[in-house]
């Protein structure tokens, strides 16, 4: 991201307000399509989100979206006022997704500190376009509702001050924002940029609301008082307040006349110099905050904007002091020490450590809402663009995760549902034919399931072919004479694998197995795995199981030799002390294990990491057992050293750049100071199989 929008804090708000404005229409203008008309709510939603980007683009100087806004506006504008009773739904739904992504695609430039340069005049003219055939059709061509209101001029202030108001009246109007909106200065700021359309000549009180600190205050309390002299009506007055966002009460009052008349900031602009103002304290994201009581019992305000990157800090400050937590409490001097009073106080000094990083976790948890309602879009236009009838259904969207790792699994979730709705789900007549619903289903479900988070994805189209699969990885030489032992969950993994796949025409969604090593990869890097199950003719379901958070996990750490390793305790299944007579070789050579009448690979660290010391014998050491997304292996180590939490800390780069070591996740810091590798448990077990 190019320094936070090019560090305009006007800017970070505008970009995080539009962004959420245009997620919000496109989920209605989603829900009209499937029920085949436009309510009367959505159209004002539409029309007062489109009215609001206008004026807000035109204030941030970004003329091509607020054109777009503008022209939508007045074709929702139109549909308000007349009611026309013929609409093509799926025509209209088609350009206003259009021009959501194009203001989407410029928000994109800004934020990556390129110029937003992109052409509307051919969206432009379809919309206008659009607009006659919708009043040919319900015979409206002589429709007198039109949208009078100007587009705005992209300037902050206005430029010009030459024009004349007859009769104006003087009224005062008191604005109150809703409750917990949040950034009080910046709507008002944005009211008073609005004002020009209306009045060249006002007062507001407080006045200057992007320098005045305690202007957030004042507005909370006493609302946004503006003296106008303007010679609209009351009424106007209050439908023009109306098509701003978030506020909630308007109160209009003729008054006798203004005290303090002032020309609008009082200064003329131009072309070469234009006034941008500057906020103290801007939000870059919104982080919802527990409700607190506040002494003179004022519950008003339950949610504050916090900076992520000060989330981040946090949470880093809280990874350290895990670390110093245990490197006094694990201190190699106190061993031995009998010191009651230390440890009453070390137990304590751990509760309130856990409780910290408990909060501040659930501070940083995100709602996978948002991101599952994107997939919405993609279903949609699919099923268009391919003719299939396609459903998309949506389970335990409530289910939070850290946020980090959600903007990790939004394109690997975004491949996995193209593909179900392209590869997987068939065209109608054929569903009917395997008497199936015409329709295909595709679900997206979210469950907590431990310190994980599952997500389910599944749908009821043709499923997996392992034949298939099968025959194609011989031809790229995957597998070999082994593929008649492999089970089904290791055949249908095979599609991770980087540029398989099973589809003959690429089309432009693909197949369901390109681009899917790159979700695999996107999954790992979060400490996460995938897991495939499919029946064929009868559908897919692919599980990504992905941790909670990525800095603080609970490790079990173990000793091979002189050298120290932890394991998330998530994957671990059981430990035991083996018998050597349990212990024997399969035909490769490869140690085995029976356990409950189930064979185990045996895996040596030792081996695999050439650790000089340590124990060789089977019976003096320990295996642990470890569950990974397609195999259990048991891993032999030389004791296990006890239960901690620890923080993650990335490999340094010099020796990733020096040399891949496949099987880790990271380091940590242990108590005594020493450090502690973090194992992949997938990565070790993945290895192990292809060795095989």
């Amino acid at each position: 991201m190019a320094e936070q929008f090019i560090n305009d804090p006007m800017q970070e708000v505008f970009i995080f307000e539009t962004s959420q404005q245009l997620e919000q229409m496109e989920q209605s203008v989603i829900k009209s399509e499937a029920l085949g008309s436009y309510p009367s709510e959505t159209i004002n939603e539409i029309f007062r989100i489109m009215h609001t980007i206008k004026s807000s683009a035109a204030m941030m100087l970004i003329n091509n979206m607020s054109v777009v806004a503008h022209t939508t506006e007045d074709m929702f504008y139109f549909i308000r006022e007349e009611k026309p009773q013929f609409i093509d739904v799926s025509t209209l739904s088609d350009l206003v997704f259009e021009g959501i992504d194009f203001m989407k695609l410029e928000l994109e430039k800004i934020k990556n500190g390129m110029e937003a340069d992109g052409n509307p005049e051919i969206l432009i003219d379809r919309i206008k376009e659009h607009l006659k055939i919708l009043k040919e059709n319900n015979n409206l061509t002589d429709s007198q509702a039109v949208n009078n209101e100007p587009l705005t001029e992209k300037y902050y202030i206005s430029s010009s001050k030459t024009a004349k108001i007859s009769e104006p009246k003087t009224y005062q109007v008191i604005l109150q924002f809703e409750e917990n909106c949040g950034m009080e200065n910046i709507r008002a700021f944005t009211v008073v940029h609005n004002l020009k359309e209306i009045t060249e000549t006002f007062k507001s009180t407080p006045e200057d609301v992007i320098n005045d600190l305690d202007c957030v205050e004042i507005i909370k309390r006493d609302g946004f008082i503006l003296e106008i002299k303007t010679s609209e009506s009351p009424e106007k007055l209050e439908a023009f307040f109306r098509t701003m966002a978030f506020i909630d009460r308007i109160e209009i009052t003729e008054t006798e006349d203004l005290l303090e008349i002032r020309e609008e900031l009082s200064i003329l602009v131009s072309d070469e110099a234009i006034m941008v103002p500057q906020l103290k304290n801007p939000a870059i994201e919104m982080a919802s905050a527990k409700e607190t009581p506040v002494a003179n019992g004022n519950h008003s305000q339950s949610m504050i904007s916090v900076s992520v990157e000060k989330l981040d800090k946090l949470m880093n400050l809280v990874g350290e002091m895990v670390i110093s937590e245990a490197m006094v409490t694990q201190n190699p001097d106190l061993k031995g020490l009998v010191l009651d009073n230390f440890s009453k106080s070390a137990r304590q000094l751990k509760k309130i450590t856990n409780e910290l990083q408990d909060m501040v976790m659930s501070i940083r948890m995100v709602p996978l809402g948002p991101t599952f309602f994107k997939m919405n879009r993609i279903v949609r236009d699919i099923s268009k663009k391919l003719g299939k009838e396609i459903n998309l259904k949506i389970l335990g969207e409530e289910t939070e995760v850290d946020k980090n790792i959600i903007e990790q699994i939004g394109d690997p979730l975004m491949h996995i549902v193209r593909n179900s709705a392209d590869h997987g789900i068939e065209a109608a007549e054929t569903r009917i034919l395997q008497g199936k619903p015409r329709a295909g289903t595709i679900t997206l479900e979210a469950k907590n399931a431990g310190g994980e988070v599952l997500i389910i994805i599944r749908d009821d189209g043709k499923g997996l072919s392992r034949t298939g699969i099968l025959e194609k990885a011989r031809e790229n030489g995957v597998v070999g004479d082994e593929a008649a032992n492999m089970t089904d969950t290791e055949v249908f993994n095979l599609i991770f694998l980087p540029g398989f796949s099973t589809k003959e025409a690429v089309t432009e969604f693909s197949g369901r197995g390109v681009g899917m090593d790159v979700v695999a990869k996107n999954i790992e890097a979060v400490g996460g795995n995938i897991l495939v199950e499919s029946v064929e003719g009868r559908g897919t379901t692919i599980t990504l199981k992905i941790p909670l958070t990525l800095a603080i996990i609970e490790g079990m750490n173990i000793r091979v030799g002189e050298s120290c390793y932890t394991l998330p305790i998530m994957s671990i299944k059981e430990s035991f002390i083996p018998k050597a007579q349990e212990v024997f070789r399969d035909t490769d050579e490869n140690e085995m294990i029976m356990i409950r009448g189930q064979c185990y690979p045996i895996m040596r660290l030792k081996e695999h990491y050439k650790v000089k010391t340590g124990a060789t014998q089977i019976e003096d050491g320990i295996l642990i057992m470890l569950e990974g997304e397609t195999k259990t292996t048991c891993l032999f180590a030389d004791e296990l050293l006890g239960e901690q939490q620890v923080v993650v800390k990335t490999l340094p780069k010099y020796i990733q750049r020096m040399k891949k070591i496949d099987g880790l996740a990271g380091c940590t810091l242990l108590g005594d100071g020493n450090i502690s590798l973090i194992l992949d448990v997938n990565g070790l077990i993945a290895q192990k199989r292809f060795r095989n």
